[in-house]
């Protein structure tokens, strides 16, 4: 192993690289990232990577379910999506209604508009909605949502899931920051109460992994629900 720091400029190297021989460029997902940044939503979609590393995810498990907390511009929601049989079904939680004018327009253009179900409100008033309607369960839950309620999130996530069923949080390294336990950015701590509640339920078995790239320092946790 390396002792060595490469640097901010190294990881974007190496992500654009990555994205050019393992990823490539897309145009519907093209025009998604153009669309967002024009209507003004903040630079926070994944990486190109990073969305095909939950699209790969997604048809690993053979999710016919999905269910994705947090739409921003719909960037995501599109890989995603494209990882559904064409009788599957996705189910996207945003809290902006401009964020979900501007997503809705973007699934649309990427031609997988009807299997994505883009539900506005604060989703801790639309995850217990789709417990009522029985939706569900769903094979993979993705989590992007803000950080102070992560750890309700995952709760909502257990419930609405299967034995097998796999929950991906984002963003919760926080540049390093996860590890202070005496950080008062309301955030960090929020990541820190999801990690207690992963601990602390038998029923997942989860690992983290620290990320740098094109979007920084951050990184994800991986739950595989058991029981």
């Amino acid at each position: 192993m390396s002792d060595q720091n490469p640097g901010r400029q190294t990881w974007e190297a190496v992500d654009r690289y990555f994205s050019e021989w393992l990823v490539g460029s897309d145009p519907a997902l093209d025009a998604a990232l153009d669309a967002s940044e024009a209507a003004g939503l903040p630079a926070i979609a994944v990486a190109p990577n990073q969305g095909k590393l939950l699209h790969l995810l997604a048809r690993a498990c053979h999710a016919r379910q999905i269910l994705e907390i947090g739409t921003l511009g719909g960037y995501s929601a599109i890989w995603l999506a494209r990882a559904l049989p064409s009788d599957g079904r996705m189910i996207t939680l945003e809290a902006d209604p401009r964020h979900a004018e501007v997503a809705r327009a973007n699934l649309a253009h990427a031609g997988v508009g009807e299997l994505v179900d883009v539900r506005v409100g604060k989703a801790l008033d639309t995850l217990p909605a789709l417990a009522a309607e029985g939706l569900g369960p769903f094979d993979l839950i993705f989590i992007d949502a803000d950080k102070v309620s992560n750890a309700d999130y995952f709760t909502w996530g257990v419930q609405l899931s299967r034995p097998g069923s796999m929950i991906i949080v984002d963003n919760v390294v926080r540049e390093g920051a996860v590890a202070d336990a005496s950080s008062n950015d309301p955030s960090v701590q929020g990541v820190r109460r999801l990690h207690e509640a992963i601990a602390a339920d038998p029923g997942v078995s989860a690992t983290g992994l620290q990320t740098v790239g094109v979007k920084g320092y951050d990184g994800l946790t991986i739950a595989l629900v058991t029981g």
